[in-house]
């Protein structure tokens, strides 16, 4: 009887032609609508071609000189330090944690190391120094939700990033402006109304579509390739995007609320349904939701195995948070992220707060609420010095994560120009 009830589940070519030619119909007014955005700037090589001139390393340098950005000078030295081998090796760190004891190391299973959200360029420069100073390891993975006009306006901050993402061979998530707390729901207001973004706000009506081209501005004006994504229906159009020949590339955020093995097999399924032949997808990065346990996370790791896409999707898992607005505190999967490590390959550790117990005693704990303040919000208040603070608490978090996983003999991946072999 179970395998009678199995077959029932199998799509057969027939709905699949159906699907298809709904996909093809010019009549189809959503897929026009993203076909006639891509034309708008110029097609998929086109599009490709200004995004791959925008990252170059030499011209975002040349744009920050054109500025007169006082981040140019930060963004030499952040190279002059890497090229000087300044940043602690992978083997001295190995050997500062371990004592000289020697381990074999599990590779496949190499944890990234994430860090969230950098949101400004000083907070980068702050990390860097003391990371040089006790000999730490930077992530290979940094998260920004700074309001992106904000990040172009302010000396180049944009472009600096972008430039040290690369000479530290990180990789970056920027967080478009088009998202639910932009007002794009007239009707949702403040705390008052908090019951109306249950089940989501992120891109209502024509947002959708304002996302996408938000996205292409910034793909092929700056070369930003991997950003956040927060709503089923731009993620859609992330599939989309990457179908066409665009090499865009997402992540899927914590606030979509992905929290167990049947969310994840709905994305991964549409991940693989949009795959281009050579198997690969925009879908980059999968972040669960924070009440996931272990068995969801094996179970996702099942899934994401039989379709063929372990190796493409990162799993991002949140280790800490931010101590104030988002969980209950304490709130530190470390121990869980140690136990499972070896039997989930391709998985990030996420750090959005600092360990709580440290964080939770500062003056101004981490707060998430902090990453939508503007700049002169954040100066006015005189609260620069106490965020930097709480990003060098998420840095610190970091690494007593790279080194409880490197006591155990799980690889971590950091800043791969700067912690070389």
């Amino acid at each position: 009887m179970p395998d009678d009830l199995r077959k029932k589940l199998q799509i057969t070519a027939k709905r699949f032609k159906e699907i298809n030619d709904f996909l093809l119909d010019p009549k189809n007014e959503q897929v026009s609508a993203i076909l006639k955005l891509v034309k708008k700037f110029g097609g998929p090589e086109a599009i490709n071609h200004k995004a791959a001139e925008a990252r170059k390393l030499e011209n975002l340098l040349a744009r920050l000189e054109k500025e007169n950005s006082p981040y140019l000078a930060d963004v030499k030295w952040l190279m002059a330090r890497r090229d000087a081998g300044a940043f602690v090796s992978m083997k001295e760190y190995r050997e500062k944690i371990l004592g000289g004891a020697k381990k074999k190391f599990n590779e496949r299973n190499a944890v990234t190391l994430e860090i969230s959200s950098l949101q400004f360029f000083p907070f980068l420069i702050a990390e860097a120094k003391q990371a040089i100073a006790n000999r730490e390891l930077m992530p290979g993975r940094y998260i920004r939700v700074r309001n992106m006009k904000e990040q172009v306006a302010d000396n180049g901050d944009i472009l600096a990033i972008a430039a040290s993402m690369q000479v530290l061979g990180a990789s970056c998530v920027e967080t478009l402006d088009t998202k639910g707390t932009d007002g794009s729901n007239i009707h949702l207001g403040g705390p008052e109304t908090i019951t109306g973004y249950f089940g989501g706000v992120g891109q209502p009506n024509e947002h959708a579509i304002q996302w996408a081209e938000e996205f292409l501005h910034y793909y092929t004006a700056y070369g930003i390739q991997q950003v956040l994504n927060i709503n089923s229906g731009t993620i859609m159009l992330g599939y989309i995007l990457h179908r066409l020949g665009i090499d865009n590339e997402f992540k899927i955020s914590v606030f979509m609320g992905n929290d167990n093995p049947y969310s994840v097999m709905w994305t991964l399924l549409a991940a693989k349904l949009f795959s281009r032949p050579d198997g690969t997808t925009s879908l980059i990065g999968f972040n669960f939701s924070n009440s996931v346990n272990n068995a969801t996370l094996l179970a996702a790791s099942k899934i994401r195995k039989a379709l063929g896409l372990e190796k493409v999707v990162r799993f991002e898992h949140h280790i800490t948070e931010t101590f104030k607005s988002i969980v209950v505190q304490p709130y530190n999967r470390r121990r869980e992220l140690v136990e499972i490590a070896p039997r989930v390959p391709n998985i990030s550790a996420k750090h959005e707060g600092g360990d709580p117990e440290i964080d939770g005693a500062r003056e101004h704990p981490s707060d998430i609420l902090d990453y939508f303040m503007p700049k002169a919000d954040v100066e006015a208040k005189g609260l620069m010095g106490a965020m930097e603070q709480n990003y060098l608490d998420k840095h610190n978090a970091v690494n007593r994560t790279a080194d409880e996983l490197t006591k155990a003999g799980i690889a971590v991946i950091a800043a791969p120009n700067t912690h070389r072999t």
